[in-house]
């Protein structure tokens, strides 16, 4: 039989671990002779989950973070509760939307199960559940508060899909406009123009001159359709082949982080989403060096990754982190300062939490004023692509009319 206990050993810390025992009555013995002193023991039921088909549908739903999130929710509530953490774990992935999702949830249980810790089975799984949660956890089970860092791990979470929602739908919109305009245009040119163009010249009808543009563009696409075509599709290989290396994807970051406008939301984003993320692990007890290596790993721009990484290299050194950062001039300048402040007062968690709120707010402005920004110029350029395509074709009717 396995049971799982809650104990506090000799030194007052808490602790929660499984073992092996023929019966209650031989375990009872077994922590008596450690020296522990029992909280809690529950008898580990064996896994009441299931799994769909491999053939089912339900298998394409992704494990994404928004169900790690949830989970992490759910586990810091029941553990808070007085639930086991093997029973609460067991309640997640019956609980979990998708089979993907439950499968984790799983290998989660069977890792702890076998003995291994919480942290530890969270980092057989990194892409899904992330380093900054695998060190929350570890400084939890250490300090026996993993309910606190769960839920730290979960807001983490939260706050970086924010970030990272408001970015994307900032730069979605003008991009999704401009490709609607540019494939109705496109129709126009390739399938209605060219059949007004010759039922006109059938009919001994001079094009207008802006007609005879438009058939004129319309003609050459249709002669060199396969090097049209091939454009788009160089341009997306030379892309695809640039960010397969560490190098290109980072060069490519770089000039992202200095595009007028758009440049200046991602370096809030980048910004707002490290000192976040700084502030809730080095509040929970994460060392710094360890926060800074998690925090490097976290970005998704590249070159804000390096120069993380740098800064770590800077500390490890032996170098304060104010001066580690002193290159790393694509973060807002508030971060450096914020950090030298911190240190010397000692309070880094409230000088990366006032840094964060501060760059979430300007984010937040700078999102509203670029969509304030790009709508009318979005609206301006699709209205010159799609009205000069219908210029050209009621201009054509019209000469029709007339000549008739």
């Amino acid at each position: 039989m396995r049971f799982e206990i809650t104990a506090r050993d000799r030194s007052g810390a808490r602790r929660v671990f499984t073992r092996d025992a023929k019966s209650r009555r031989e375990l009872s013995s077994l922590l008596r002779a450690e020296g522990l002193a029992v909280l809690g023991v529950e008898e580990l039921p064996e896994h009441s989950g299931s799994l769909p088909p491999a053939w089912h549908p339900s298998w394409l739903l992704p494990a994404g973070g928004f169900d790690v999130e949830s989970g992490f929710r759910q586990l810091a509530s029941m553990l808070r509760g007085g639930v086991p953490l093997l029973k609460a774990l067991e309640t997640v992935q019956e609980q979990a939307a998708s089979p993907r999702a439950r499968r984790a949830w799983m290998r989660v249980s069977d890792r702890v199960l076998g003995g291994g810790s919480f942290a530890a089975a969270l980092g057989e799984q990194p892409s899904l559940f992330g380093e900054v949660a695998v060190r929350l956890s570890e400084v939890g089970e250490k300090s026996g508060e993993l309910e606190r860092t769960l839920s730290r791990a979960a807001d983490q979470m939260e706050s970086r899909r924010s970030l990272r929602t408001a970015v994307v739908n900032a730069l979605a919109y003008p991009l999704a406009a401009v490709a609607m305009a540019v494939g109705v245009s496109a129709y126009l040119v390739g399938a209605v123009i060219p059949k007004v163009a010759d039922f006109l010249q059938s009919g001994g009808v001079a094009l207008p001159p802006v007609t005879q543009l438009l058939v004129d563009v319309s003609t050459w696409v249709a002669a060199n359709a396969a090097a049209v075509a091939a454009v788009p599709a160089v341009a997306a290989a030379a892309w695809a082949a640039l960010r397969i290396s560490g190098a290109g994807r980072e060069l490519e970051d770089a000039f992202l982080l200095r595009v007028p406008v758009t440049g200046r939301i991602l370096r809030l984003s980048g910004t707002a989403l490290f000192a976040r993320s700084m502030q809730i692990m080095t509040e929970s007890g994460v060392p710094l060096l360890d926060a800074l290596a998690a925090g490097s790993r976290l970005m998704p721009n590249w070159r804000l990754r390096r120069r993380v990484a740098e800064a770590h290299d800077g500390v490890l050194s032996g170098r304060g982190l104010a001066e580690s950062f002193a290159g790393a001039v694509e973060f807002m300048p508030m971060l450096r300062r914020m950090a030298a402040v911190g240190e010397v007062g000692g309070s880094l968690p409230e000088a990366f939490g006032e840094t964060a709120r501060f760059h979430e707010a300007a984010l937040a402005l700078a999102v509203r004023r670029f969509g304030m920004l790009i709508e009318p110029v979005t609206i301006a350029v699709t209205g010159v692509i799609v009205g000069f395509v219908y210029i050209a074709f009621f201009t054509a009717l019209f000469a029709v009319a007339e000549t008739g």
